[in-house]
């Protein structure tokens, strides 16, 4: 089991190394939640995630033998990027094994940050393969994710930095995946200070733990799907799933809407770009998950690096659910005037026009009409309603 006396070594360890996150309190989502919000921004954490942390504590563990042979892990995402800068830094060889269809920019990035590459598999799971292949050919050490007590330990220093910064925190809210990250944490906490709760949040799609804590034990899910892919585990670790059973006080889930919304209000009102995962504790919070009010909140945005192709996507979800987008098809008399008509209600109700697409061609709708799909913007959910009744009232058809 991962002590105390571990998180603070490996405090020490990291001074110097990481940057130690600021913990900043927010009135906007204070006021939308009814607490006081706290946002620890490990979004802008070196590598943009909090993996730095764990994957230098164990590599700077290693034996000097084993440093000669280099370190080894499979990922596609922030683990890649921890691993692979922390191994540059302590002057050892990294080999990250990634599925194929990585994304490139975290290849680039990946690279960048000084580790050899390896493409193989089209799964996580045939790169976790070709990582074990590896490491018994090469002899180099393999860095897990999560399920490891000096990776534990090093997550855990975000916790003691929670307590320095904010020493009456009622609660800490943090993402759930294969668990490294609040095992830590909650660790950090309760041996300190037992009071304060810590809660786990998880994408209700791939609620690995969640599960697992119902049974009893660490148990498989037969599939994982979510927008959170940061946190989509299939099965939560052995060594964090003790920690947790210990020490956290709930495990909540989000859905995907609700993750999607936080992406976009924290662009959009605090400035700040999160990945899924790292969104997943503040809609836990805006969504009253925890049941908690008027408390002093942590909240643990784990990391930043969210695909460029992605954020359109996310934030087009986050925003219908605001109510600040609406998406409708209609028809119109195929004569002059008739889209400038429908472009002045629209107007005069206070939408604004994002898009249009007129069509002619349409062989379902007749010779005499034309079928126009228009993206407007909007103030909320009561405005959409306005809209769709002004145009209804001005005899137009509504197909959303």
């Amino acid at each position: 089991m991962v002590r105390l006396e571990d998180i603070k070594d490996a405090q020490n360890r990291l001074k110097g190394v990481i940057k130690r996150s600021n913990l900043d309190s927010s009135r906007t989502f204070s006021q939308l939640s009814g607490n006081q919000v706290y946002l620890k921004l490990e979004n802008l954490q070196k590598t943009g995630s909090f993996k730095l942390r764990g994957a230098y504590n164990k590599i700077s563990n290693l034996t000097a033998k084993e440093k000669e042979k280099g370190v080894v892990a499979a990922s596609a995402g922030n683990h890649a990027q921890g691993v692979a800068l922390a191994a540059t830094q302590i002057g050892i060889k990294s080999t990250i094994i990634m599925p194929k269809g990585a994304p490139i920019a975290k290849i680039k990035a990946t690279r960048g940050y000084g580790a050899e590459v390896i493409l193989s598999g089209e799964t996580y799971d045939e790169a976790h393969q070709k990582e074990l292949e590896y490491a018994q050919k090469t002899g180099a050490t393999i860095i897990p994710a999560f399920d490891d007590l000096d990776v534990i330990a090093g997550q855990g220093t975000i916790g003691l930095e929670i307590l320095e910064d904010l020493p009456k925190v009622d609660a800490v809210i943090a993402p759930v995946g294969g668990g490294g990250l609040i095992a830590g944490i909650a660790i950090a906490i309760k041996e300190i200070n037992p009071r304060i709760k810590v809660i786990g949040v998880e994408a209700d799609k791939a609620a690995s733990m969640k599960a697992s804590l119902k049974a009893g034990k660490p148990i498989d899910l037969t599939e994982v799907n979510t927008i959170a892919d940061g946190i989509a585990v299939k099965r939560p670790g052995k060594l964090t799933y003790e920690i947790i059973s210990k020490y956290v006080d709930e495990i909540v889930t989000v859905d995907d809407e609700e993750i999607a919304y936080a992406i976009s209000i924290l662009l959009e009102r605090a400035k700040l770009i999160v990945e899924g995962a790292g969104a997943t504790a503040l809609a836990a919070v805006l969504n009253n998950k925890a049941s908690l009010q008027g408390k002093k909140i942590a909240v643990i945005l784990s990391g930043g690096n969210i695909d460029l192709d992605m954020i359109s996507a996310i934030i087009s979800r986050g925003m219908m659910k605001a109510g600040r987008r609406l998406t409708f098809t209609t028809l119109l008399p195929d004569i002059p005037g008739a889209l400038e008509r429908l472009a002045g209600i629209i107007g005069r109700s206070g939408a604004n026009i994002i898009s249009v697409h007129h069509d002619r061609m349409n062989p379902d709708i007749s010779l005499k009409q034309a079928e126009v799909k228009l993206v407007l913007e909007t103030r909320d959910s009561a405005h959409i309603s306005e809209v769709i009744s002004i145009l209804k009232n001005q005899g137009y058809s509504i197909k959303l």
